[in-house]
C-alpha cells in the first residue's frame, strides 16, 4: 500500500455491482446529485447543500480518507454514501449517508452501516472515550431507513419536529428591560459563538462549536446575517442571547412556502426568564416578513426540559406534518 494513503479503519463495505472507496474533494458535486436524487424520491423537506458536503470532505477532525465511503457503479456514478463524525472527547459518534433509490433493498445500507459502526468502534478505542454510542437521524418520511435502524439494533431516543408560524400577523415583542436586540455583525460573531456554547451546554446531544465549525456556519450558503440578531446587556455589553437565521431556497419546491428558518436560538443562563427568547423570535419574524418570507420555521427537541415546545406553541408555531426526525442510538459492546 502507498505509505501516503492511510490504511482504512475498517474493511470497506461490499455489495454486488458497486466498488467502494473513500470520498474525495472531486466527489462533492456528484455527491450532491446523489443527495438530490434521494431527497426527491423521499419527498424530504430539506437536504444537505453543497457547502455541507464540502465541510465533510474538508473536516480536519474527521478526515474523509478514513471517515467516508462511497459505492460507485460501473459507470462511475455514486450510488451510496456513508460517513461518520466524532469529536475526540465524546463517546457519541454520528453515522450519516444514503443509498440511491434505484439501488435500495439490496443490503447496501446495512453494509454501509456496519462499516460505520466499526469505524466508530476503532476511533472510540483510540480516543479512550469508553463504550461508543452510534447515533443516526432518520426522517419520518423514510420508513425504510427506520426499519434498517431497528433491524440493526438501534433504538429511538429523541424526536425533533419542525414547526412553522404564519407571518401575516406578527405579535408584539415583549419588553426586555436592560437588554437591547441588535442586528448581528461580524464583530459579534465570536462572542455569539461563546454564548452559544454556554447556552447549549445543558442541551441533549449538543456539543461545543469550535472556531472552525463556527466559521463554516458563518460561511454557509443559507446563512442570512441580515436576518440574524443578538440580545446585548445594556450595562455590560455582554451577549445575553442570539438567533441565527437561514434561508434554504431549495426547500421552496418541497414546501411551497418561502420560509425564514431559525437555525439556532439561545439565551445564556444568567439572562433566562426575561422573555429574551420570544423577543428574539419576534425580531426574526419581522426580519423574515420584511424580506418577503411567508412563514417562520424552526426545529424543536420535543422532549427539551426547558419548555421550548410550549413556548413555540404559545407563539403560534405548529408542527409541520412530515417534517420530523428521530435520533436512533446503538451502544456498541
Amino acid at each position: 500500500m502507498n505509505s501516503l494513503i492511510p490504511a482504512p479503519l475498517a474493511p470497506l463495505p461490499r455489495a454486488a455491482g458497486l466498488q467502494f472507496r473513500p470520498l474525495t474533494q472531486a466527489d462533492a458535486q456528484p455527491w450532491l446529485e446523489l443527495v438530490q436524487r434521494i431527497a426527491q424520491e423521499d419527498a424530504a423537506p430539506w437536504h444537505e447543500q453543497l457547502s455541507d458536503l464540502v465541510e465533510v470532505l474538508a473536516s480536519p477532525i474527521n478526515p474523509a480518507a478514513l471517515n467516508t465511503v462511497t459505492g460507485v457503479d460501473g459507470d462511475g456514478i455514486l450510488r451510496a454514501v456513508g460517513y461518520v463524525s466524532k469529536n475526540r472527547a465524546s463517546d457519541v459518534g454520528y453515522a450519516m449517508g444514503g443509498v440511491d433509490p434505484l439501488w435500495r433493498r439490496r443490503g447496501i445500507g446495512a453494509a454501509v452501516l456496519t462499516w460505520q459502526q466499526e469505524v466508530l468502534r476503532v476511533r472510540s478505542a483510540a480516543d479512550g472515550t469508553g463504550v461508543p454510542v452510534v447515533r443516526s437521524y432518520v426522517l419520518d418520511v423514510t420508513p425504510g431507513h427506520a426499519e434498517l435502524m431497528a433491524a440493526s439494533g438501534f433504538e429511538p431516543v429523541r424526536t425533533f419536529t419542525e414547526m412553522a408560524v404564519d407571518l401575516a400577523q406578527i405579535p408584539a415583542a415583549p419588553l426586555t428591560p436592560g437588554v437591547s436586540i441588535v442586528p448581528f455583525t461580524p464583530e459579534l460573531s465570536e462572542a455569539v459563538r461563546l454564548a452559544h456554547n454556554e447556552a447549549f451546554a445543558d442541551h441533549w446531544g449538543s456539543e461545543q462549536r469550535s472556531e472552525q465549525k463556527w466559521t463554516v456556519l458563518m460561511a454557509h450558503e443559507n446563512f442570512r446575517p441580515e436576518w440574524t440578531s443578538v440580545a446585548i446587556d445594556d450595562a455590560t455589553g455582554e451577549v445575553a442571547g442570539y438567533q441565527i437565521s437561514m434561508f434554504d431556497a431549495t426547500a421552496l419546491g418541497a414546501t411551497g412556502h418561502r420560509d425564514g428558518y431559525t437555525e439556532l436560538l439561545g439565551v445564556r443562563r444568567a439572562w433566562r426568564g426575561r422573555k429574551l427568547a420570544p423577543a428574539l423570535l419576534i425580531d426574526a419574524m419581522n426580519r423574515y416578513a420584511a424580506a418577503g418570507m411567508e412563514r417562520a420555521t424552526l426545529d424543536v427537541d420535543t422532549e427539551n426540559p426547558s419548555g421550548a415546545l410550549g413556548l413555540y406553541e404559545r407563539m403560534g408555531y405548529r408542527a409541520l406534518p412530515g417534517h420530523s426526525s428521530v435520533a436512533w442510538d446503538l451502544r456498541l459492546r
